[in-house]
């Protein structure tokens, strides 16, 4: 099934074992190095020790030789950890030092309680495309990820794609990647950040050239006006409620940067940090009980706010902004 279509299958790859691009390869490669190798290494272990429990005295003078001692306590070790040591350092030696093409294109990502912000800078005149827990990128162009923390200490690791990297308050460290080919995947923080770390993941889509341009035309748009008398009544729940003083939608007056922009909020693959597949079911769900979903998120339950009509209106609303 597609993106979008309520069933999380699709981008539920979060491994290094799958790698999307370069980066990631050279990541999975050195993974089965170490698995491999520390398989081979345990069997021998377990063997070695069979034959202490079992083995008669010649076996046993030998696994207890001064020689034997040397060579595989300490030798090989040696020898093993060192050998592994150089390889990681090339690995890590290669990723920081991999050859760039053309200027790559720069994303902006910031962690915060319990979400991310996701910022193109340049694609609007007034700074740039602003959208929540989900990543675009073209296939086969060099992307800069510019990360940083809002808050407190997160991390962002996608696993497909490359290594983890720290989003610290006040600062920007940066990560460059490439995807080989056209997927969605799935990212996590992995830097305790609070009682909602767990339900803090996200979703990274690689589509094609012509694909992400088309995205990036669709979310240059404006929230689109509401087409019939049901979808103009959410919008007037969502005025009524208060929730433009947390959340902005472009083209309308709300422009608060408290909470998620809504702009397209319709498209989007997931809700809350890819705790909910993303509809109009679980739009109102997460309005009416965020805190019975996700305790401790900035945003109030409405349950007691809104009744069952205006709920699904508000709900119909947010699908319709794609």
């Amino acid at each position: 099934m597609g993106p979008g279509t309520g069933d999380r299958a699709w981008g539920d790859a979060q491994s290094v074992l799958e790698p999307l691009g370069p980066e990631a390869e050279l990541i999975a490669d050195l993974t089965w190095v170490l698995f491999i190798g520390g398989g081979i290494i345990f069997l021998a272990t377990m063997l070695l020790l069979a034959v202490a429990i079992r083995g008669g005295d010649g076996p046993r003078r030998i696994l207890g030789s001064r020689r034997f001692i040397l060579w595989a306590g300490v030798a090989f070790p040696v020898v093993v950890l060192s050998a592994l040591l150089v390889g990681t350092l090339r690995v890590s030696a290669a990723l920081d030092n991999r050859p760039m093409g053309a200027e790559p294109l720069k994303i902006e990502v910031i962690g915060r309680q319990f979400w991310w912000e996701v910022r193109y800078p340049g694609t609007l005149p007034s700074g740039g495309i602003v959208t929540a827990n989900e990543i675009h990128i073209p296939v086969g162009r060099e992307v800069e990820l510019r990360v940083s923390a809002g808050d407190v200490y997160h991390s962002l690791w996608i696993p497909t794609l490359h290594g983890k990297i720290d989003m610290v308050p006040g600062r920007t460290n940066t990560l460059r990647l490439r995807a080989a080919r056209p997927g969605v995947v799935r990212g996590q923080c992995t830097e305790f950040c609070g009682a909602q770390h767990a339900l803090m993941a996200f979703y990274v889509v690689a589509e094609t050239p012509d694909g992400y341009e088309r995205w990036l035309e669709r979310h240059r748009l404006p929230a689109a006006e509401p087409v019939d008398e049901f979808l103009a009544t959410g919008r007037k729940v969502f005025a009524a409620a208060g929730c433009g003083g947390c959340h902005a939608v472009r083209g309308t007056e709300w422009d608060a940067r408290i909470g998620p922009d809504l702009t397209h909020v319709g498209s989007r693959l997931s809700l809350a940090a890819g705790t909910l597949d993303n509809h109009r079911g679980t739009l109102g769900g997460w309005i009416a009980g965020v805190q019975d979903l996700k305790p401790g998120a900035n945003m109030p339950s409405y349950n007691a706010v809104l009744d069952g009509r205006e709920l699904r209106a508000v709900s119909a609303w947010l699908e319709s902004l794609r």
